[in-house]
Formats: C-alpha cells, sequence, structure tokens
C-alpha cells in the first residue's frame, strides 16, 4: 500500500477527532453556562405563589398584610376607603397596630377593665362609643404624661384642664380621675362637634387644637377633613383611631387570641364621700383595710400623702371591697 495514503488517512482521523472534541466540549460549557445562569438568575416566586408551596418548608412561617374591611365605619359614619390616600392611611395605621403584639395585648388587658367605665359616660353625653379609642390612643389607657405637661387618661393641659372644672393642684389632679376627667372630654368633644359637625374634624381638633384646625380650613378652602393636608402627627390621629377600632374588635381576624381571664378585671370598690381634710392617708387607709399603695392605685387624683380641705368640698374615694385584692375573689365578683 503506498505510504502516502496511509499518512493522509491517519491525518483526517486525527483532523475529525479533533473536531469531535472541540464540539463536545462546547456542548458542555454551553449547557453548564445554562444550568448556572438558571440557578442563580432565576425569578424569585410572588409571594402568593410561595406561600402555595410553603409545606415544601415547615421551618417557614408566611405572613400576609392585614385586610381592611370593605366597609369601615366609625362613630357613624362611613370611611371613604375607596379613596388611595384614605385607605392607605388606614392600612399603615392597622399595620403598626397589628404588628406591636406587646403594646396591643396591653391595650387589650387595659380596656377590659376601663371601657365598663367610659362607655355609660360617653353615652349620657350623646358622644359616640367609639370616641373610647381616643382615650386609648391617648395614654393608653394609664395616667401618662407628656413633655408639653399633658397628664392622664385623655391627656388635657392644665390650663384646658381646670376650663372644664377639673381641680389640680399639688394635692389634686383631677385630670387623673378616670370619671372626671371622661366626663370633661366629652364636654370638649360636643363643643367641637357644634362647631364642625363632624367626627372627624372633632377628634382632629382634639389633637391639634380647634384654632389650628380652622386656620387650615380656611387656608386650604375646605371643610371635607379628608381633603385637608395636616401635620404627620394629625393627619395620622383619626385612622389610629379607627384601626383601633378595627382590630380591637377584631382580635382574631388580626392574629390576637386570649382567654378572658387574660384580661385585666375591673376591680369590685366601695365609694366613701369624705368632705373634710384628711392629715393622713397612710392612717385613713388602714382605716379602711386597706393601704397606701391601693388606695393611690384606685384613686391615681390623690397626688400627696394628704388631702387639704378647707373649703369642705366634697371627694368620691374608692377603696376596695371585702378581699378585692385576691385575683380569684375579683374574678368571681365579675
Amino acid at each position: 500500500m503506498d505510504s502516502t495514503v496511509i499518512v493522509t488517512s491517519s491525518k483526517n482521523l486525527q483532523d475529525f477527532a479533533f473536531k469531535v472534541f472541540i464540539i463536545a466540549a462546547a456542548i458542555i460549557f454551553v449547557w453548564t453556562g445554562i444550568v448556572a445562569v438558571n440557578h442563580f438568575f432565576k425569578p424569585s416566586k410572588s409571594v402568593a405563589v410561595a406561600a402555595q408551596n410553603s409545606e415544601n418548608s415547615n421551618n417557614v412561617v408566611v405572613n400576609y398584610p392585614p385586610q381592611i374591611p370593605d366597609t369601615v365605619i366609625f362613630a357613624g359614619d362611613v370611611i371613604p376607603t375607596h379613596l388611595f390616600d384614605v385607605y392607605e392611611s388606614l392600612d399603615n395605621e392597622i399595620l403598626a397596630f397589628t404588628f406591636w403584639h406587646s403594646n396591643m395585648y396591653r391595650y387589650f388587658k387595659r380596656a377590659n377593665r376601663y371601657f365598663p367605665i367610659i362607655e355609660p359616660i360617653l353615652e349620657k353625653n350623646n358622644i359616640p362609643n367609639d370616641f373610647k379609642y381616643l382615650a386609648l390612643a391617648e395614654s393608653g389607657l394609664t395616667n401618662a404624661a407628656s413633655p408639653a405637661g399633658a397628664k392622664g387618661y385623655w391627656q388635657f393641659m392644665e390650663a384646658t384642664a381646670k376650663s372644664f372644672k377639673l381641680e389640680v393642684n399639688s394635692a389634686v389632679d383631677e385630670r387623673m380621675n378616670l370619671e372626671k376627667s371622661t366626663q370633661a372630654a366629652c364636654e370638649y368633644l360636643l363643643n367641637s362637634y357644634n362647631k364642625y359637625k363632624d367626627w372627624a374634624l372633632v377628634a382632629a381638633s382634639y389633637n391639634y387644637g380647634q384654632g389650628n384646625v380652622d386656620k387650615q380650613l380656611q387656608q386650604q378652602a375646605t371643610d371635607n377633613y379628608y381633603d385637608l393636608m395636616l401635620n404627620s402627627e394629625t393627619a395620622r390621629y383619626y385612622f389610629r383611631l379607627i384601626a383601633l377600632k378595627i382590630v380591637m374588635e377584631n382580635p382574631i381576624n388580626y392574629g390576637f387570641g386570649f382567654n378572658s381571664s387574660d384580661l385585666y378585671p375591673t376591680i369590685p370598690t366601695e365609694e366613701l364621700i369624705v368632705d373634710t381634710t384628711i392629715n393622713n392617708l397612710v392612717q385613713f387607709a388602714a382605716d379602711h383595710n386597706t393601704n397606701l399603695k391601693i388606695l393611690k392605685e384606685l384613686n391615681p387624683w390623690l397626688r400627696e400623702n394628704n388631702l387639704p380641705n378647707a373649703s369642705r368640698k366634697e371627694y368620691k374615694i374608692l377603696i376596695p371591697k371585702a378581699g378585692c385584692r385576691e385575683l380569684e375573689t375579683i374574678w368571681e365578683l365579675q
């Protein structure tokens, strides 16, 4: 056989093998690239799709944003949640309360004790029952004190409190008397309603002051609360009240579960009418089978350890009924 033919055949085989190698290498390179791109740059699934597949990962908890009811009513008024700005303002406050569990549980617990005292006073004064949430938003139903000097369940400034005939001095501060301060708040709210004829503006004025609300209504040429541009605190204020109502009236829908025994019960009390000076509240408490701590727990408006009363004014002082420091006894009397 001709040696030239043999060499040529061998060379052709080598060229063919090399071409096969190059093609195979190219295929492997492209395939590897596709796998890598698919792995590292695969688009993320939507929350809804991920939730559907959550059974594949037992360690993953999927949270959904809380929903706003189709119809929202506060103080008898339908809230216009079909407006995007109203919807989003309310949505923001519901989000805040829904995922602030420690604070909301305190609200549920205290509301069970104090709402039964507030509600009849609102009703007597023809104030919508929903305005009990204003006290909750203002103070968390505690005798809070603001940096500006507002105090009590309804957060009255001293001058405003006195204008509504609440006594405020070194010995007595009736801003911290729940019944009297609630009555004063009702009078303030009625005064505002007689002026504005609109409960949303009433709530705004409670936070911002009537003078400031009047100024904004005039400058912005509107009488509609939902058209007003207000400072951030007042803009959020009314929606906070509405959000509190929604969450507290539908706790399970917003992730809050509890038993009635988890809430704070109303303390059964007896009333003492006093129209003379009490020189020593420690001894006064002991004479009525309690102590100074419990006496001031039930009467936080007593600021000192005595009660001067030269004018012979009548004060109502609460003391616990017999045995009503024991939680079991308190629940039996509910």
